[in-house]
This record gives structure tokens, sequence and C-alpha cells, in this order.
């Protein structure tokens, strides 16, 4: 098989085209629309058997071994496996939050470890703490 892995924008994980140039964010491999000039990210023996089918780098391994997600939703800040594992767990190996991020414990399920800091002093509690409406 052909190495397909490449950078996509942010340095994202992606899946390189047969053009040698096109970069294809991971997540948006196998989404039934065609990234690649010729429809190689769409092709059946890439997405016939989700995740088994595609290349081991677009994919991570939540915690709990019934759920995946794209590598690229690895580290962003959503809980994309429910249980955080693709943003705290030893697996991701996340940085810390970035500049755009406030650290907290969130209320809300779709967080993690951080919110977005646009959320901070919007008058509603996103941070057990109420960090993001009083310190933020």
């Amino acid at each position: 098989p052909v190495n397909r892995f490449c950078a996509a924008s942010n340095n994202r994980t992606g899946f390189l085209c047969d053009d040698k140039v096109t970069c294809v964010p991971a997540s948006q491999v196998c989404n039934t629309v065609s990234n690649c000039r010729s429809g190689e990210d769409e092709r059946e023996e890439l997405c016939g058997d989700l995740p088994r089918s595609l290349p081991g780098h677009l994919v991570f391994r939540c915690s709990n071994p019934t759920y995946w997600v794209y590598a690229d939703q690895r580290c962003n800040g959503m809980n994309d496996c429910g249980d955080c594992s693709d943003e705290t767990g030893s697996l991701a190996a996340c940085p810390p939050c970035g500049s755009e991020w406030w650290n907290c414990s969130p209320v809300l399920y779709e967080y993690c470890s951080c919110i977005p800091r646009r959320l901070c002093q919007d008058g509603i509690q996103h941070c057990h703490s109420w960090s993001d409406e009083y310190i933020c």
C-alpha cells in the first residue's frame, strides 16, 4: 500500500491524494464528498469497512474500544470520544490548553479540560468553579 500520510492545515493528520499535492484532513475522508480530484478519498476499498479499511494514521481509538474518531479530532478541544479520552487520556497525549482556551473543569459534556475563551464572561456557567465568569 502507498504511504498516504500528510499534514493538512493546522498540522492536522491527513490523507494524500494521488496527485501527491492535495492533503485531505483525516475527518474529511470517507464523508461522501470527494476531496481528491480522482475521488480516491471516497473509494470502496478505503471506506468499505470503517475504521478497519482506513490506514492506521487516520484513526484514533478511544479508551472504550468500540469507539474511534478520525486522527485530526484528537486534541481539538472537543469531547469526540464521549469520555474525553481523545483530549485528556494518556493515549491522546495532548498539550495543555492553548491560548484560545481556558483551563477548567467544564460543566458541559462537549468539552473536557478546557473551554474556548470566547465563552468566558458571557453570563453562562461553563466551568464547575465559575472561573469562566469571574477570572477568565
